[in-house]
């Protein structure tokens, strides 16, 4: 056997032989178990507001903002335009924002908040804040939770970009609204704690 043949089995043979290649032991399950709980808790709460959690966060961006780019919203969100148009469609049939081509340059779609989809704010924040109380955490351990997977989940974006991986950001087509350079992530408007809805 070439020794570099014999260097890459052994290679393999040592990830096999890993003690902490267990489930339990992966940071990968954790953050899925955590994110699953997570918006197990917000269900009940915003069934409430009769939101979903994905509608939930199109909202937090519109109560931020009140009127953004449909390319804003789906890097803001991380999201392409396939997912995130039905999720807009279905909230405006529900009368929380509306969506409408820009006269200035018909390839931009802008989505804007309503009255009704303001008047929601409040209880929305409500919501949060139980589940916030919920994870037993003080605003300084959120904090750092949240930056630390805000910086986790930035560089695995970029791993994947050198990879070939597309990111779900780059998928909006249309001129215009093409996402371009990423925004930062979703928070949730100026006044409010630091919270785990951020």
């Amino acid at each position: 056997m070439a020794s570099s043949d014999r260097a890459g089995s052994e290679k393999q043979l040592d990830f096999a032989e890993r003690l902490d290649f267990v489930l339990d032991e992966q940071l990968c399950f954790a953050m899925y178990s955590a994110s699953r709980a997570m918006t197990g808790c917000y269900r009940p709460l915003l069934d409430e507001i009769d939101l979903t959690y994905s509608q939930y966060v199109v909202m937090l961006v519109l109560w931020e903002s009140e009127s953004v780019t449909l390319g804003l919203l789906c890097r803001r969100l991380q999201l392409d335009t396939g997912t995130l148009s039905p999720l807009l469609k279905r909230l405006e049939a529900q009368g929380l924002l509306t969506r409408a081509r820009r006269v200035e340059d018909e390839r931009t779609m802008q989505v804007t908040i309503t009255p009704a989809g303001a008047a929601l704010r409040g209880r929305a924040a409500s919501a949060q804040s139980r589940v916030e109380q919920a994870t037993g955490l003080s605003p300084d351990q959120l904090k750092v939770m949240r930056d630390g997977l805000h910086g986790v989940a930035a560089r695995l974006r970029a791993a994947g970009r050198g990879s070939g991986d597309a990111d779900p950001g780059d998928a909006d087509p249309g001129g215009a609204d093409s996402p371009g350079q990423e925004a930062a992530p979703v928070s949730f408007p100026s006044g409010a704690p630091t919270t785990v809805g951020r």
